[in-house]
């Protein structure tokens, strides 16, 4: 009889792991000491996510967002035909663990509502191919809670493969680094906290279309780290902004390294990603841009017959 419940326990654990929050209230929990550390990440940014109707009836509908992109990557000087795949959900967390809750009712002001983007990119160089996971977790109530509590990139390929975690923990990142690469070593420390390059996005899904203006800390991609041997920790950038009919456009600019981004988001809610360019100053430019976009409970899509959802986001493999 105990182990008939004990298997029935893990299934149930199973179905429900991946679900979204589907409360359409936002809670907002116990204030993050983070919020002294960088006082430009909300600067000229306002709360209306917490109380938007639109927002909550999209982002806690108990669905992800998932959209798929044709990926231009620069590596090894040429550039690589790839994809890339965007998935934003929205999950309770917990702030102590930094995990995903399993029983969000139960964990009081320890549960905070985050934005998850997974990133999966995926490119060949060569005969060989390489796989990247960018997980990323930014509180929603960014009033309490600006900073991004975790963020972790697995990078495949057939030479070896590296994993890289930050976690906040009060005015610093934890970080460490695993890596089968000599040149990288395994490694842990502190660094100042700032906002991260890899939150950025999930910034703009929680601050309808809106990033901070101007000068301020932002620690780079893990894959631009990796890719070209850097150090992490918080550079100089300044944000600007141009506007179409149709679209907000950002240019993030690093002022003490050679690096260039640009992001164009729609103008209008739910704020998608169009596309976006990554450019390290090596004459080689990182292109995605969209190719298609659906809201789907993705974790319940798991037989032969939901394949033909991947036709429906155009991916190539």
């Amino acid at each position: 009889m105990k182990s008939a419940i004990t298997i029935l326990s893990f299934i149930l654990f199973l179905i429900f792991s991946c679900k979204p929050e589907k409360s359409n209230i936002v809670t907002l929990n116990t204030t993050s000491k983070a919020k002294v550390v960088n006082t430009a990440a909300n600067k000229g940014v306002t709360s209306s996510a917490v109380t938007n109707e639109a927002f909550n009836a999209y982002w806690y509908s108990g669905k992800a967002e998932l959209s798929s992109y044709v990926l231009k990557q620069a590596r090894y000087n040429e550039i690589r035909t790839g994809e890339v795949v965007l998935i934003f959900v929205t999950e309770p967390f917990s702030l102590s663990k930094q995990v995903k809750l399993d029983h969000a009712e139960q964990a009081g002001a320890d549960k905070v509502t985050v934005m998850k983007l997974n990133q999966i990119r995926k490119f060949n160089t060569g005969i060989y191919d390489y796989s990247i996971v960018t997980s990323t977790f930014t509180p929603i109530d960014f009033t309490n809670h600006p900073l991004t509590l975790k963020a972790t990139t697995s990078i495949q390929e057939w030479c070896g493969h590296t994993f890289t975690q930050l976690n906040l923990d009060d005015n610093q990142y934890h970080f460490k680094l695993f890596s089968y690469f000599e040149a990288d070593g395994d490694e842990e420390r502190k660094l100042n906290a700032a906002l991260l390059e890899e939150d950025l996005m999930t910034r703009i899904r929680i601050h309808s279309g809106q990033l901070p203006i101007g000068e301020l800390q932002l620690i780079p991609s893990t894959i631009y780290s990796r890719f070209n041997y850097k150090k992490m920790q918080a550079h100089t950038a300044e944000i600007s902004k141009t506007e179409t009919e149709t679209a907000f456009a950002y240019t993030i600019n690093y002022l003490d390294i050679d690096r260039t981004l640009s992001i164009e988001v729609e103008k209008e809610f739910p704020y998608k990603i169009l596309e976006w360019t990554e450019d390290s100053g090596d004459g080689f430019i990182t292109t995605a841009t969209l190719k298609s976009s659906l809201n789907e409970p993705y974790w319940n899509q798991k037989s032969v017959a939901d394949e033909a959802k991947r036709e429906a986001l155009q991916l190539i493999k």
